[in-house]
């Protein structure tokens, strides 16, 4: 039991591995074929350096107007626009680029019930007027199937409760079924509006 335990982790990371090189190797493989090179492993090779020209062509002016107009022209299918708008949000969650992360923060909201809480992502904010006083509201994205499909809640800001998680761990928590969650995790106070922009006017 105690070398399936060990082993069994290594075995399915070596099996998903495999999996990933063959996939990726398909892409290209056949193309090689036809001009009679059968070498393992060069379509994988050759999916990666497309990767990155794409990601150098994309960071250029002219690579960055042709992919607007590619996803202008993906906005406008129908049914397929959601599939593309779902899967962006999701990249632009993980992207390196803090600026266009889609998720802003981990949250962690009362709900269903009482004494229950659930893992979201603080996606916008949203001011709600009323008679008597404004309400800040944040919309709080709660995955229900990993990250493609899920909830949204307008939940008080002084109501939600913000670990100290970066995107990255709060996207691994929901991914693994709860299995990388921390032992502890601690509350992360709200620095207000005001004593930001206060802040970064002494600075």
């Amino acid at each position: 039991m105690t070398g399936c335990v060990v082993l069994f982790p290594v075995g399915v990371t070596l099996f998903i591995t495999w999996w990933f090189i063959q996939f990726v190797d398909g892409f290209f493989s056949p193309m090689y074929e036809q001009l009679g090179i059968d070498i393992f492993g060069l379509g994988f090779i050759t999916s990666l350096v497309f990767v990155f020209l794409v990601g150098i062509f994309v960071s250029s002016w002219l690579g960055a107007t042709v992919f607007w107009f590619g996803e202008w022209f993906i906005k406008r299918m129908p049914f397929v626009k959601h599939i593309y708008s779902a899967s962006k949000q999701i990249s632009a969650a993980i992207s390196p680029d803090q600026n266009t992360t889609a998720f802003k923060e981990v949250a962690i909201i009362r709900h269903p019930r009482v004494g229950e809480y659930a893992f979201g992502f603080i996606t916008s904010t949203v001011v709600l007027q009323k008679d008597n006083e404004d309400e800040e509201l944040c919309s709080v994205f709660v995955p229900t199937n990993h990250l493609y499909l899920g909830d949204i809640f307008l939940v008080n800001s002084r109501e939600i409760i913000r670990p100290n998680l970066s995107i990255r761990e709060g996207i691994e928590i929901i991914v693994s079924g709860g299995m990388t969650m921390p032992q502890t995790i601690s509350h992360q106070e709200r620095v207000p509006q005001k004593a930001e922009s206060i802040h970064m006017n002494r600075i």
